[in-house]
């Protein structure tokens, strides 16, 4: 074969993977998707995230009443691949749904890839179960509607919530160096890193919808104050670094873990509280980002 006929080949066999991939991409039935699981994703990129907030549990953490935005955001993620969907999630939990909700994702040829907790002093506690999986996302979709059955999540979509923020958010963006947004009487920064997040040799991207960009949140408390909360999404040289920035400045570090199985660099993601006044809070998370490779920089 000569050079001319070879590359012919060559951009020929490239157009055709090239198709394939996207009759891949164009062939999931959305639709179905939300119609099973009740609700309208957020789109972003090529990534469909469904949200399922735990409104129906009243929680308080040293005297704050936790709004759902701010710790209590269950999620599952579906991002197409070249075998359906890769799907990742983070299901919020009490400790008597756990085991019955793990058996239906079992079941249904999902993956449990983390359970732990991301708060102290909770009352009532909860609990947060990662899921993630590969294949049709309509059967997963169905699997996870049967999982969270299992619990007293509401599966009726969420009403939106428009709420007031008591923040100077120009400031906190300012100090971040990332824009936020207000979700349900929080206010939320995503602040992805800087190098690239594989799962079987393919991107996790975009970041924040697939949870693997660092989260802020903020719900006023009064006064200047915010309760805070969220993760950062750590290699293993960057831990203690942010956790001696955090703890310097009057954070609480309340969890550090995993959430995924199999992800390329190997990630930890380290979970805070306080409650305090929103700027000096915001500066005390500005340190500890300081010590991460995070976009902001």
């Amino acid at each position: 074969m000569n050079m001319r006929a070879a590359v012919l080949a060559f951009c020929c066999a490239l157009i055709i993977v090239s198709t394939s991939f996207a009759n891949d991409q164009g062939s999931i039935e959305w639709s179905k998707v939300d119609s099973i699981l009740g609700r309208a994703p957020t789109i972003s990129g090529d990534v469909h995230r469904y949200g399922f907030p735990r409104s129906d549990l009243k929680v308080t953490l040293d005297g704050v009443s936790i709004a759902p935005a701010l710790a209590l955001g269950g999620w599952v993620a579906f991002k197409p691949d070249h075998d359906g969907a890769m799907a990742m999630g983070d299901l919020v939990l009490l400790e008597a749904e756990i085991n019955p909700v793990m058996s239906k994702l079992i079941e249904g040829g999902l993956e449990v890839t983390a359970i732990h907790n991301h708060l102290l002093r909770a009352v009532p506690a909860t609990f947060y179960l990662h899921v993630g999986g590969h294949g049709d996302p309509i059967k997963m979709a169905s699997t996870l509607h049967d999982a969270l059955a299992e619990s007293k999540t509401p599966l009726a979509a969420p009403t939106a919530s428009v709420s007031t923020l008591d923040l100077d958010t120009t400031r906190i963006d300012e100090i971040i160096g990332a824009k936020g947004h207000s979700n349900g009487g929080v206010y939320q920064i995503g602040v992805a890193r800087r190098d690239d997040i594989t799962m079987d040799g393919k991107v996790i991207s975009p970041p924040g919808p697939m949870g693997v960009a660092t989260g802020i949140n903020f719900q006023p408390t009064g006064d200047g104050k915010a309760a805070i909360t969220g993760d950062f999404v750590l290699t293993s040289d960057e831990v203690n670094s942010v956790v001696k920035a955090l703890r310097s400045n009057g954070i609480e570090v309340t969890a550090i873990h995993s959430h995924m199985l199999g992800e390329q660099p190997r990630l930890f993601f380290l979970h805070f509280w306080a409650n305090d006044d929103a700027i000096r809070l915001a500066q005390g998370l500005r340190t500890a980002l300081n010590a991460t490779k995070l976009s902001t920089h």
